[in-house]
């Protein structure tokens, strides 16, 4: 498209006006900041340290330092070939996300079974590197996804996934589940997962939080799905063939996966395959992937320990293993209805109240009511609806500071940090709940403070991009 070719400024303060088309296609309305009517150009950037010399016309692959223009591409923002690339990224991510959410039923089941000699601390470790690896690796699957497309992403990701499910199914060692789920299945995952939800982004602007949320819903639906249709299978069927079964499913999700995923929008020239870890010289950019960070350290301790939670505090095993399918059910919610409220307000604001919402049901709930039936059940809706708008509008969050034809490298960038998080978080909260000997009331402490952590860094990233109203839609 004409828009596409015209060369962009190095120069912020330089740049010039959109044309006509453009101002309708995106009016004041629709953009993430309110304007008056006479809108600072200084609101559509953010800010370096230092101004770019004219000379660097190239940006941030040659100066270093990311221009971070919000964009003027023309975005279809609908149509059957955008709402197929969402469904493509729906089915890989209740695969991928799926069993992330899924962590839970196989580390209450491997305690009580394979690995029963082993404390939980040392069972986390499987998970938490699985989870780890799911982040990690996306420093250099974003960049990769930047320059290449998903094409040669997915397929790799698609075979590991199907080969560690099916791996797994045969172990009996606790380096068996090591080496099968957590290093193969999480750098499988990991394939999947930033390709699966920046593609969205190459066809939703406007609409990004509401197609981001329902392709994030897949998660949810996979949460829901796997923890229900194993607690079924280990009964009838024991572990091998429940675990092969859900490898089947997922590969038939995975094949439609690579059938419809796509990018649109071609990598900036010179743009390298390579991470750069310099344009955590952003300001609002660190601040937002130490809130991500925080967040999410917190985020896998309930989804990986409810079910322990509730047999420690004599819940029925049968109704342990339900509430984690509870749990992702309210984030299918969670992941859908905040994601279009989010393109209306905000997804830095939408996120905030989410979190808030996390740090009630954690303190309000959980620590005076969660040995109640009614008080874990309503703790596992509100943090799993929550938890749910996190996980889908973080990533819209990245995007807004950010040129979407640099989004897999700053999503990447954001999310290896966040790893090491996913990596120590489970076997920490493991660790609490055995030096508490045996209680639960530290580790919801240390939940909740990890949420309310990561709530004053998202809103001091907020204020770094646009000022200090805590009305203004951003």
């Amino acid at each position: 498209m004409a828009e596409h070719e015209r060369p962009k400024q190095s120069v912020i303060n330089d740049l010039p006006s959109a044309p006509d088309s453009d101002q309708e296609a995106y009016s004041p309305e629709r953009h993430d900041v309110t304007f008056n009517a006479n809108p600072n150009p200084q609101m559509f950037v953010i800010q370096n340290d230092a101004p770019l010399s004219s000379g660097n016309a190239t940006g941030d692959e040659e100066s270093g330092r990311a221009v971070t223009l919000l964009g003027d591409e023309a975005y279809p923002e609908g149509g059957r070939e955008a709402w197929l690339v969402v469904f493509g990224s729906w089915c890989g991510l209740v695969a991928a996300l799926g069993l992330l959410n899924t962590l839970g039923t196989f580390q209450t089941y491997l305690l009580t079974h394979q690995l029963s000699d082993y404390n939980e601390g040392t069972v986390g470790w499987i998970f938490s590197l699985y989870t780890a690896l799911c982040f990690f690796c996306g420093i250099y699957i974003g960049p990769l996804f930047d320059k290449y497309g998903p094409r040669w992403l997915i397929g790799p990701g698609s075979i590991a996934v199907v080969a560690s499910i099916m791996i797994t199914s045969i172990c009996t060692a606790y380096w068996h589940f090591i080496l099968a789920f957590g290093v193969l299945g999480g750098i499988g995952t990991s394939l999947l997962f930033t390709p699966s939800i920046a593609a969205v982004g190459h066809f939703f602007r406007a609409r990004r939080g509401f197609a981001s949320g329902i392709a994030s819903t897949g998660g949810g639906v996979g949460g829901v799905i796997f923890p229900l249709m194993l607690q079924i299978l280990f009964v009838r069927l024991g572990w091998g063939w429940s675990i092969r079964i859900l490898g089947f499913l997922c590969l038939g999700l995975l094949v439609v996966a690579n059938l419809l995923l796509k990018k649109r929008l071609q990598a900036p020239k010179n743009v390298s395959a390579h991470p750069d870890f310099r344009i955590l010289g952003e300001k609002p950019f660190l601040l937002l992937t130490i809130g991500i960070f925080l967040l999410e350290f917190g985020l896998f301790i309930p989804l990986t320990y409810i079910s322990s939670y509730a047999l420690a505090n004599g819940f029925d095993e049968a109704y342990a293993f339900q509430l984690l399918p509870i749990l992702n059910g309210a984030s299918v919610i969670g992941r859908a209805l905040p994601g279009w409220w989010a393109d209306r307000i905000g997804p830095f604001n939408s996120n905030m109240i989410s979190i808030g919402i996390t740090i009630f049901a954690c303190y309000v709930v959980w620590l005076p009511f969660g040995k109640t039936i009614p008080g874990i059940t309503i703790f596992a809706i509100l943090f799993g609806f929550s938890t749910g708008n996190n996980i889908s509008i973080t990533p819209v969050c990245v995007s807004r500071l950010c040129d979407i034809q640099q989004y897999g490298r700053y999503y990447a960038t954001c999310y290896t940090i966040v790893s090491v998080a996913c990596l120590i978080g489970i076997p920490i909260a493991g660790s609490i709940v055995s030096a508490s000997g045996g209680e639960y009331w530290p580790l919801i402490v240390f939940t909740g403070l990890t949420q309310v952590l990561s709530l004053i860094a998202i809103y001091a990233a907020k204020v770094a991009s646009i000022g200090w109203n805590p009305f203004t839609i951003f």
